[in-house]
């Protein structure tokens, strides 16, 4: 399930990666964009433990502008030397399928279905405006944006995706407002099972994000770590 959790999150960045030109690689241990990526994204992902560090590192680029940063899925690569740091540190979650349904959200849960709708998501998910993160193209059949809705405001969400091995990720999960944290979980869990009821939800989360997901019945896995070079 570590492994599936890994993967399906590298799925998710590689469509985001596409979506604004680049072009991710899936080798053997790893994912990596040799240009890159949009900012909050990872120019790399381990995608089993013992990848090569340094085989890593030679795959994206460390020289241009901006922040490079490098998910260590499994919290065991070593990239100080290469000018890395760690950023924040995390834990791999999963729920399984058919687990019991935590206490319903008081929103009108749906999915985004156009571009007008997702540059409403993205603004209420980023707290300001969209600056065009998302692309329309991510719409379809293995991706779901999803949005908690009270008075027709977007004030909740997260986006699911299906990709990879049998698993659904979960990511981005937001609340503003009084749409409480742990509503936001119940109402973007029950949104998924009811368009794939058959799989196993994985994510990562920390701190408080994290004691949130597990109340909404996800049991934690491994660590991650997340490297951003700093030289």
């Amino acid at each position: 399930m570590l492994l599936a959790a890994a993967r399906n999150n590298a799925e998710w960045c590689d469509a985001v990666v596409r979506g604004h030109g680049a072009a991710g690689e899936f080798a053997p241990g790893v994912w990596s964009s040799a240009r890159r990526t949009p900012p909050l994204y990872p120019d790399a992902v381990s995608l089993a433990p013992g990848a090569s560090a340094a085989g890593l590192v030679a795959a994206i680029d460390t020289d241009g502008p901006g922040s490079c940063s490098v998910k260590d899925s499994f919290a065991d690569l070593d990239l100080a030397g290469d000018g890395f740091e760690v950023l924040f540190e995390a834990r791999w979650i999963h729920r399984p399928a058919g687990a019991p349904a935590a206490a319903g959200s008081r929103l009108e849960w749906s999915e985004v279905t156009t571009a007008d709708e997702l540059e409403a998501w993205e603004a209420a998910w980023d707290g300001e405006e969209s600056t065009g993160l998302f692309h329309p193209a991510l719409l379809g059949e293995d991706i779901a944006f999803l949005a908690g809705r009270a008075d027709g405001r977007i004030v909740a969400g997260a986006v699911a995706n299906r990709g990879g091995d049998p698993v659904v990720g979960l990511s981005n999960l937001f609340a503003h407002d009084d749409a409480d944290t742990d509503a936001a979980w119940a109402g973007a869990l029950t949104a998924i099972a009811a368009r794939w009821p058959d799989l196993p939800v994985v994510g990562y989360e920390a701190g408080d994000d994290l004691d949130a997901a597990v109340r909404a019945g996800f049991t934690p896995l491994g660590p991650l770590r997340v490297w951003l070079h700093t030289a």
